[in-house]
């Protein structure tokens, strides 16, 4: 069982990382994916262009069974539609290999606001991970999906390729990748925001630091 988590990493921090290495072990995933976007299709361009992104997450999850960096979408031209990228890894994987979309809770009550998001469903799990008393949405569209495909049970997600929900409490810690970037531009330190290994990449490359920095 695979899962997917994906973002625009501008950096990837600590409170990426904590809740996916929850799930990969709780859930006991084979491995999860994380899946730098390319172009976001709901938010600005990241400042850290694409190599830089890739280099920074891959020194992140340096010497971490289970998680490993998957940069389709950084090869994809275009926005970065998640459903794009399912179809492409179940070309890759196969019609019956379980699939488990990461989301956050406020990512899952946008849903709708995705690109064919009904169709998410049908090509994988989704596991929405949320804080200890968070609420789900209790009306719309999502909440319907949401009725319709919930479950508790683990075993569900290994024993069909897609079509369940599955609501994950995991540690949730306050961080965000534009406070980040705000403290370095400011001259301050990010050191435990980040990993170690993505710390040291952007003191010594000077990632964040004054202008904003080249897309190419």
């Amino acid at each position: 069982m695979i899962g997917i988590f994906g973002g625009t990493f501008d950096p990837i921090h600590i409170g990426h990382l904590r809740p996916v290495l929850e799930v990969l072990e709780d859930l006991a995933l084979d491995e999860i994916r994380l899946i730098p976007c390319h172009v976001p299709p709901h938010r600005t361009a990241p400042v850290a262009n694409p190599v830089q992104r890739l280099a920074m997450l891959e020194a992140a999850i340096q010497g971490v069974p289970g998680l490993k960096v998957d940069d389709r979408e950084l090869r994809r031209d275009g926005p970065s539609y998640t459903v794009d990228t399912l179809i492409s890894l179940r070309a890759e994987l196969g019609d019956h290999r379980p699939l488990c979309l990461l989301l956050g809770m406020d990512s899952f009550r946008g849903l709708d606001t995705w690109r064919r998001w009904r169709e998410l469903i049908t090509l994988a799990h989704i596991i929405v991970m949320h804080r200890p008393g968070s609420q789900p949405p209790a009306q719309g569209e999502v909440a319907a999906l949401l009725a319709e495909h919930i479950t508790d049970n683990t075993a569900l997600l290994r024993a069909c390729p897609a079509g369940h929900i599955l609501l994950k409490e995991v540690t949730q810690l306050d961080i965000s990748a534009t406070r980040i970037r705000a403290l370095i531009k400011e001259g301050k330190s990010a050191r435990y925001l980040v990993p170690d290994g993505v710390w040291a990449m952007i003191a010594s490359e000077g990632f964040y630091h004054g202008a904003r920095m080249s897309r190419d």
